[in-house]
């Protein structure tokens, strides 16, 4: 098995694949091209965001900057609205669900490096996916960590840190990010 199979197969791997790395740098170029248009150039970055999200449904607005770490492996429903200065980590899959509303700020990470530093200084890590159910609103400056489920209609309050599971229909907030209320 290649390093990038067991990476994609969630399993741990060492880093520097070079597919993987090819990859990576195709997502970095989409990215500065994105981020360098002008917003008047609109159907620009739309073609640039379908050649980076292939995997995003209709109804997707992006607003630059935003950053992603091959793009191909993040999947979308209808609906998804990304505002400034986002960060998807996808080395893992991100999956959101439709009607998903994402305030400025916000990280998702995928990448899981080990507590061990012998195994963390050579290079093994491991991605974790993160998925995100329907009708779902993060606030500004939230970030998910790997491995997290995120259920339907919930709300993420500004600022949280997601390091596990938020059930569907809740309003969770806080670091680390706890349910508050039923919704």
């Amino acid at each position: 098995m290649t390093e990038k199979e067991k990476a994609l197969a969630g399993l741990e791997f060492v880093r520097g694949d070079a597919d993987l790395k090819k990859a990576r740098d195709r997502a970095e170029e989409l990215c500065f091209h994105l981020n360098q248009t002008l917003p008047s150039q609109q159907a620009k970055r739309t073609q640039i965001l379908r050649d980076l999200l292939p995997h995003v449904q209709e109804g997707f607005f992006v607003k630059p900057p935003f950053i992603c770490e091959y793009g191909e492996y993040i999947t979308a429903g209808k609906n998804f609205f990304v505002n400034y200065n986002c960060k998807l980590m996808d080395g893992g899959k991100i999956t959101f669900g439709d009607d998903i509303l994402i305030g400025p700020d916000c990280t998702f990470v995928t990448a899981h490096h080990p507590v061990d530093p012998v195994k963390r200084n050579a290079g093994i890590q491991q991605f974790k996916n993160i998925t995100v159910g329907n009708n779902v609103w993060f606030g500004a400056g939230v970030l998910v960590l790997p491995g997290v489920t995120i259920g339907n209609n919930c709300v993420i309050g500004a600022g949280s840190v997601v390091n596990k599971d938020i059930p569907s229909n809740t309003m969770a907030a806080g670091n680390p990010c706890r349910v508050i209320k039923k919704l």
